[in-house]
């Protein structure tokens, strides 16, 4: 491992009050073939001196994902140029260089763990030229190659606003869903997020990903439990269809710890099936809602829902709907799954 884990950005950020979880955040280990698919995804990502986001942010889901043979990898470092308040990613300034051998390792991990469907994520570099665009564009080819049958998302930084950069980093691209998160309402962009992101920014990178790529799914998520009111999430969903976003998580926001964001509320589970619902009278392609959603939580689940409406895969602690199979473009929601 690399650099040096650093404090938060902001040393006024208020403490997370110690709450007790609600009865539906309980799961269960995987056993069993799962436990042995868990153990295989975990052992690849060590040989491979991979970085998982599963691990580095602490995601609730990471047994479940993994036992079914999906993870999400985390490249261009281990730590963050910025430093969101709830974010449990290290933040450092001048992170190390690239790796020049990560996209090759990558696609050996890939390639060795028999997934359907394989997300990238990255950290923010905003002590690079073009953000890391290159880098990443080099991470999904080298997967690409080697695994041609598996489905690839990229979960990508906002590149800092850049969209010579992201016409670059999509130019003949083979992914099948290019994914940035605009995680809070704006209203909450300065107590949420680091002071160089923001929700204007993070849809206009959204909007001119669709605009370049219309054949790509789009995709973003929001946190809930951050100090948002259910009317900002409502128009939240509404401004993210608006810039052409396909594909929508809705999540419960979790502290990482006593020095990030405090969670604000958890909202019942019946409260994310109405956002589902919004979502689909909104007219997205794909929705998933509920407590312990993440963004990338058996990502290509969703993907494959939309593509396919009679696919039967569920979704623990979540309400999924999905559309008519998808073409080329999204279509209007037809079909749900409680």
């Amino acid at each position: 491992m690399t650099g040096k884990q650093l404090p938060m950005a902001s040393s006024d950020t208020k403490p997370a009050a110690k709450r007790r979880l609600p009865d539906w955040f309980r799961t269960s280990l995987p056993s069993g073939a799962q436990q042995a698919a868990f153990n295989s995804t975990k052992a690849a990502v060590k040989d491979n001196m991979l970085h998982t986001v599963c691990e580095e942010a602490r995601c609730p889901n990471i047994h479940e994902c993994w036992a079914s043979g999906d993870a999400t990898f985390m490249i261009a470092g281990q730590e963050c140029t910025r430093g969101c308040r709830f974010c449990a990613v290290g933040t450092i300034k001048r992170p190390p260089p690239l790796d020049p051998e990560e996209p090759a390792h990558l696609a050996q991990a890939v390639a060795s763990m028999n997934l359907r469907h394989a997300v990238i994520t990255v950290v923010n570099r905003d002590d690079l030229p073009d953000s890391g665009a290159d880098h990443y564009k080099q991470c999904i080819d080298a997967v690409a190659k080697t695994s041609p049958d598996v489905t690839l998302e990229l979960l990508c930084s906002d590149l800092a606003g850049d969209h010579k950069a992201l016409a670059h980093l999509l130019e003949q691209s083979p992914l099948s869903v290019f994914a940035h998160n605009v995680e809070c309402v704006p209203r909450l962009d300065s107590t949420v997020r680091d002071a160089r992101a923001s929700f204007g920014q993070s849809l206009s990178i959204l909007r001119e990903a669709k605009r370049l790529r219309p054949d790509i799914i789009t995709k973003s998520s929001l946190m809930v439990g951050v100090g948002e009111t259910d009317e900002e999430i409502d128009e939240a969903l509404g401004m993210l269809r608006d810039a052409g976003v396909d594909l929508v998580t809705i999540g419960q926001y979790l502290a990482p710890s006593k020095n990030h964001l405090a969670v604000d509320r958890f909202p019942k589970p019946e409260r994310y099936d109405e956002w589902a619902q919004t979502a689909m009278d909104l007219g997205f392609s794909g929705v998933a809602s509920g407590p312990l959603v993440r963004s990338s939580y058996k990502a290509g689940l969703l993907v494959r829902k939309t593509r396919d409406p009679d696919n039967d895969e569920t979704m623990l602690g979540a309400y999924v709907r999905v559309a008519q199979p998808q073409t080329t473009e999204p279509t209007p929601l037809k079909t749900d799954e409680p």
